[in-house]
């Protein structure tokens, strides 16, 4: 069952990338993340931002207008938004590419959503990239190419790899060592998981396949 998201657009790179909004979806653009949904034809619920990356302030009905001398990014700013909301599931597009900076900053976004027992997915031209603590992510068969699974703030322990090409049973990965690097799909359901510990996952992008929520 399709559960709602909180749909939250940046200003990265976008190309190639299927925006699915479905009933009960809740649709923020992150300042210049409106040029990407403006051009799709898609009129957010929400616009928010400093708007230091759109250079101007579009005539909308719901803007919440930041300084750009602030603490938080656009995105972390609407993810609390959603959070407020009620959604505890989060699709981030436009959130790659561009200032290395703003990439990183938004993986934290998603192992900060993780440590609140919420998920966040970063879906960009080629990969997905999501975080867990404590939990297990399934993959169903439809998932080609390669994974990567990488410690943060930490080691990660009774780290499980299964129906990958290279399994792992109770490991410990470290947060300075990339041992989970360049995994491969199998063609059959699988999933990574963690016991104690936060791992960065990511993995080829694939329209059919169904993101665990």
């Amino acid at each position: 069952m399709q559960k709602n998201k909180c749909i939250i657009v940046g200003a990265g790179d976008f190309e190639e990338c299927e925006l699915k909004v479905e009933r009960g979806d809740y649709v923020i653009a992150a300042d210049g993340g409106y040029k990407h949904l403006n051009s799709l034809g898609i009129i957010p619920d929400l616009l928010m931002g400093d708007f230091d990356s759109l250079a101007h302030v579009p005539k909308l009905k719901n803007i919440q207008r930041y300084k750009s001398e602030k603490d938080e990014t656009d995105t972390a700013l609407a993810i609390e938004h959603g959070i407020k909301l009620g959604y505890k599931l989060f699709h981030l597009y436009g959130c790659t590419g561009g200032r290395l900076e703003h990439t990183i900053a938004n993986i934290q976004c998603l192992v900060g959503l993780s440590r609140r027992r919420m998920r966040g997915y970063i879906i960009a031209r080629e990969q997905v990239i999501t975080a867990i603590t404590n939990d297990r992510l399934r993959f169903d068969s439809s998932c080609t190419g390669y994974i990567s699974a990488f410690a943060y703030g930490g080691d990660a322990k009774g780290v499980y790899e299964k129906g990958l090409k290279y399994p792992l049973e109770n490991a410990t990965i470290h947060d300075d060592v990339p041992l989970g690097v360049s995994n491969f799909f199998s063609g059959g359901q699988s999933s990574v998981s963690v016991a104690d510990g936060t791992l960065i996952i990511m993995w080829n992008r694939n329209e059919k396949a169904e993101l665990d929520a």
